[in-house]
């Protein structure tokens, strides 16, 4: 009960000094964790490689006439959902966590309470940048050439990880609002896969029936793949969707974000 009171009392009043060494802390410990515990960061090291080898020679000579065309053409568009993928785990090991009674301890801790939620996010950007970075190494053993430039890859890489850190605070409410880790992982691929497959990420729309066409016109991903593709490529409209995707990213966040602390807060 002390230290309840205690957390209570002191949260209010912890200085944005404070906050910012409770989520340095609390990120070095995630970060930590994964050292620890290497498997746990393998979707970010072989889901890259995995969706690039298949894709590319499974379904790159029926969509674009060959494997190169088809490099240039989709692995720009799997920076996008590379990172919602990742985004989307980070829900089942929240709900791990409050299971295991890990938020029990920092339930007596005189930290603010955003900053567990937020080092999440610090230690997901660092999985994210590293999880970007193989996956655009392997392509270019693949073929796939950055014509846009170095600055436009890094514009495009900073794109796909704002919108994927959007998508974390979506992961983080499921986590803490439904009751199991198998739970939070149906619900997640429920989300994924339309997102995923009805987008301009894997095939050009204009093949796609009059009914998907419209969903994929409003689909996020669609604009984030076709952001990173003009940026990649050199070539194409950007300034359109890259205004749509920060759009839905601040949007994401701004009505996701405040629902996942106050949950948050509700459990803790």
């Amino acid at each position: 009960m002390t230290a309840a009171i205690s957390y209570e009392t002191t949260d209010p009043r912890i200085g944005l000094g404070a906050h910012l060494r409770h989520i340095g802390a609390l990120t070095r410990r995630n970060l930590m964790r994964i050292k620890a515990d290497p498997e746990s960061i393998l979707d970010a090291v072989l889901v890259p490689i995995i969706f690039t080898v298949l894709f590319v020679y499974v379904f790159g000579g029926a969509v674009s006439g060959g494997q190169h065309q088809y490099v240039q053409y989709m692995i720009p568009g799997l920076l996008g959902t590379t990172g919602l993928n990742l985004a989307m785990a980070v829900g089942t090991g929240l709900n791990s966590d409050f299971q295991t009674g890990v938020m029990d301890r920092f339930r007596t801790l005189p930290i603010g309470r955003a900053s567990v939620l937020l080092s999440k996010i610090a230690a997901e950007t660092c999985r994210g940048l590293l999880s970007f970075t193989i996956l655009i190494g392997f392509s270019m053993v693949l073929g796939l050439e950055i014509t846009g430039g170095f600055l436009n890859l890094l514009a495009a890489v900073g794109l796909s990880l704002l919108f994927g850190m959007s998508i974390v605070w979506v992961s983080m409410l499921l986590g803490m609002s439904l009751r199991s880790a198998q739970a939070v992982q149906g619900v997640s691929m429920l989300v994924i896969a339309p997102l995923q497959f009805g987008s301009s990420i894997f095939a050009p729309p204009t093949s796609m029936p009059g009914w998907l066409q419209a969903f994929t016109h409003v689909n996020p991903l669609s604009a984030l793949a076709d952001a990173c593709r003009a940026l990649i490529n050199g070539q194409g409209a950007v300034a359109h969707p890259v205004t749509i995707v920060l759009i839905w990213s601040v949007a994401i966040t701004a009505v996701t974000a405040p629902l996942a602390v106050a949950r948050f807060r509700k459990r803790t």
